[in-house]
């Protein structure tokens, strides 16, 4: 089973994103929530962007670089919508990590490094109607990955696959919770070898 670092979005840990490291972690894997807002969750998408832009975005992948330093072994990343910056950064940068899903955003290449690191599995959930999803750049992220996979979904929503908001699609999200179980059990050969 693989170690797992899930990264939340910027409304910060709702009982969503708790929920979905569960269902990761009722198959087996081991799965750490960081909490990248230190207990603060927001009532909307703009407030937790507010706050993340008043905490600084540095801060936000500061924090899950030093969320990922907790385990010795090597891990995959996920990253909803803000928590992708963390989620991204330590994908294109950490030694140890085999596998990277990024949900509903993607960071341009060149951010943090200029190509996909091989070493290095990726899947994306996107949709090109979500306004906030960065969906070109999650075009060319999969492109450029050696691994790479784009899941595109058609919704105008953004974090669908989080149970506890509004924007919650749960035929998307049960697709979302599959393949990345699927994703997971590729990585954990990766994280073996």
């Amino acid at each position: 089973m693989a170690d797992v670092i899930v990264f939340h979005h910027a409304q910060g840990l709702t009982p969503g994103i708790q929920a979905f490291g569960d269902r990761l972690g009722a198959a087996g894997h081991r799965v750490m929530l960081p909490d990248l807002y230190e207990g603060e969750t927001f009532e909307s998408l703009d407030e937790g962007v507010a706050h993340a832009e008043s905490i600084g975005f540095d801060t936000v992948i500061d924090r899950g670089v030093a969320a990922a330093s907790a385990t010795d072994a090597s891990f995959v990343v996920i990253g909803f919508s803000l928590g992708v910056l963390p989620a991204q950064n330590l994908a294109q940068s950490h030694s140890r990590v085999v596998g990277a899903v990024l949900c509903h955003a993607a960071i341009p290449l060149g951010t943090f490094a200029d190509s996909w690191p091989e070493r290095v599995a990726l899947q994306l959930h996107n949709s090109p109607g979500d306004d906030w999803g960065d969906f070109d750049d999650a075009v060319t992220l999969a492109a450029s990955a050696a691994d790479g996979e784009l899941f595109e979904y058609d919704t105008t929503g953004h974090l669908v696959a989080d149970d506890s908001l509004e924007s919650y699609d749960p035929a998307i999200a049960e697709q979302i919770v599959e393949r990345t179980l699927a994703f997971l059990a590729g990585c954990d050969g990766r994280q073996r070898s």
